[in-house]
């Protein structure tokens, strides 16, 4: 019985450490959501210097301030189809953890919306797809009025050795 309750207690835990404030941008007419703290800042589009022999998502390297930064499309990065950057597409940097240390990439989406306060209650599990396909990096479904807003976890978005790629190419 105690250990069907610290079950439980771990997995209540595991839902609360969801709630909070997320960052909500469109890809292809889809919602998505990023943890706000994950999130140093949001950028408009600018030159971004390709870098050869990268995978095609990875639009490749900006100069902010002084600072290079990889860039990659999450549009290619989620197999969805190209689109043209106009003038609301957006670069949004977060930080994520690499094998030496924390790295900012920058992440190209089509639209920023809004910061959304989401409760523990609206946040569903990433539900089974019954086949073996990779959905650690969805962090869960907000449901919102309206929809489904997908949650990421920036951190699974790219394997380990895309991130060691990253590292070496910023």
């Amino acid at each position: 019985m105690r250990k069907v309750t610290e079950t439980v207690d771990q997995a209540v835990k595991a839902m609360g450490d969801k709630e909070g404030k997320y960052l909500t941008f469109t890809l292809a007419e889809e919602e998505y959501g990023i943890g706000i703290l994950k999130i140093k800042e949001i950028i408009g589009m600018m030159a971004i210097t390709p870098v050869p022999r990268t995978p095609q998502f990875v639009k490749g390297v900006v100069n902010l301030r002084g600072k290079v930064i990889p860039v990659i499309d999450l549009r290619l990065r989620f197999g969805l189809k190209a689109s043209d950057y106009t003038d609301r597409t957006c670069i949004i940097v977060v930080e994520i953890g690499g094998e030496s240390g924390n790295i900012m990439v920058g992440a190209v989406v089509d639209t920023v919306s809004e910061v959304l306060n989401i409760k523990t209650g609206d946040i569903e599990d990433t539900p089974a797809f019954g086949t073996k396909l990779d959905t650690d990096y969805i962090l869960g479904m907000a449901k919102m009025e309206g929809g489904v807003k997908i949650l990421l976890d920036i951190d699974k978005v790219l394997k380990s050795e895309e991130i060691t790629l990253l590292e070496r190419t910023a």
